[in-house]
């Protein structure tokens, strides 16, 4: 099973900031979106933000304007900046990426690919 690979979580006080990393290993070509979400201790997973390969972007209301997602398409790596960080924005945070892969003349597959979650954790 490919996974991607994530860093930067940690533990931090309100109104800080993290830079979140994931990198999907090359062998994975064609990737179209990449994205993160998270899961809060008994809540379910959320997305967070999602960027295409053409850079255009989506955000949860929650984190618009303090959150953004960038991405590098030759390295395969998607960023997720924090700021301005809440309490409720600890969680398991989730990289994701997927990729459409044309399986016939009419048919395609949607391949899905996560890590395995990095802690952010929002305290004073």
């Amino acid at each position: 099973q490919v996974q991607l690979v994530e860093s930067g979580g940690g533990l931090v006080q309100p109104g800080g900031s993290l830079r979140l990393s994931c990198a999907a290993p090359v062998s994975i070509f064609g990737i179209n979106a990449m994205g993160w979400y998270r899961q809060a201790p008994g809540k379910q997973r959320e997305l967070v933000a999602t960027i295409t390969s053409g850079g255009s972007t989506n955000y949860a209301d929650s984190v618009k304007g303090r959150f953004t997602i960038s991405r590098d398409n030759a390295k395969n790596t998607v960023y997720l900046q924090m700021n301005s960080l809440k309490p409720e924005d600890t969680a398991v945070y989730y990289c994701n990426a997927n990729r459409i892969v044309r399986t016939s003349a009419t048919q395609y597959r949607s391949d899905d690919y996560w890590g395995q979650g990095t802690q952010v954790t929002v305290s004073s």
